[in-house]
This record gives C-alpha cells, structure tokens and sequence, in this order.
C-alpha cells in the first residue's frame, strides 16, 4: 500500500529474559491490529541471536503510530521493556520509495 508507514523496531533481551521478551511481543499482536491504523504487526527473532527480535509494523501513518504510543497495552509494554531489555530498544520509520 502506497504511502504507508513501516516501522521496524528492534529489541536486545537480557539473558533469561529472552522467553518473556517472546512473550511480551506476541502479546501485542491483537491489540495492536484492531488499532484504526495498523496494517500489520509482526514480531521476529533472529534464528541465530535468540535474544535479538524485532517487530515489523506497517502503519497508514505517522499519526495512527503516535496514537499506538499513547493506548495503555504499549504503555504496558515499554514499562516492561524497561526491565528486560539489555539495551534501550530502537525504532526505524521506514516509507516507501517514489517510483
């Protein structure tokens, strides 16, 4: 879809946190698609670095991301990131190229 916004966030667990990480990430899942706005929302884990995944987001646009920020299930989640993460999490924007 043209003129979306990707978002690709990437998280480091703590070691022995990589399960609640896991956990965390798929909890968020329902919550985030039923969100007006969201396109897709996809967490991943690197096969080879299980404590290194991501979330592959797609988003109608910067608006609709900036209201995920503020509904209480991310607020949840950050605030449980803040415990396991090994590094603070980070977040490419991503849009697509004109043809």
């Amino acid at each position: 879809m043209p003129n979306t916004l990707t978002l690709v966030a990437s998280f480091v667990a703590k070691p022995g946190q990589e399960q609640r990480l896991r956990n965390e990430l798929n909890a968020m899942i329902a919550q985030s698609v039923a969100e007006e706005g969201c396109l897709g929302y996809q967490p991943f884990v690197d096969p080879n670095h299980p404590e290194r995944m991501i979330i592959l987001e797609e988003w109608v646009s910067n608006e609709a991301l900036e209201y995920h920020f503020t509904l209480p299930h991310f607020k949840h989640v950050a605030k449980v990131l803040d415990e396991i993460l090994a590094e603070p999490f980070t977040l490419r924007k991503l849009t697509d190229i004109p043809a």
